[in-house]
């Protein structure tokens, strides 16, 4: 576990995320990104292509503002349907793995009724904490 990451003693081990992360540093945070390409266009309505390009759209957005994914310290996932997230997880989580790496910073996954792109299936917001 990243040791920057909060587990409080007794606590079981969290799955895929931190209890909570320490951090010192710049601060950059993303708007909620979706998963369409550079261009605001989506390519696919799959949920799991949608989840890829949004996490590319995280790393490119951190790479802007010089950080890494490394330097991610919370990350809000807004979906549509959790019957889906929970169906497919586990691609969810190898996409991840892909994209951000076996870096798991503090995380909330919500349920929504829509998000503001209609053909969006997934909106994230991401806190990453630049070392000085």
């Amino acid at each position: 576990m990243d040791d920057r990451a909060i587990q409080p003693p007794g606590w079981a081990r969290p799955k895929g995320y931190a209890n909570g992360m320490v951090a010192e540093g710049r601060l950059l945070v993303t708007g909620g990104l979706v998963g369409w390409d550079e261009q605001e266009r989506f390519r696919s309505d799959d949920f799991v292509d949608q989840v890829r390009q949004t996490l590319s759209n995280t790393v490119q957005v951190l790479a802007s503002g010089g950080a890494a994914p490394e330097h991610i310290v919370r990350m809000t996932w807004y979906i549509i349907d959790k019957q889906e997230y929970l169906r497919r997880r586990r691609e969810v989580g190898a996409v991840y793995r892909e994209t951000i790496g076996r870096h798991f910073p503090a995380m909330a996954v919500v349920e929504v009724a829509a998000l503001l792109e209609d053909r969006a299936k997934v909106e994230i917001e991401t806190t990453a904490v630049i070392p000085a």
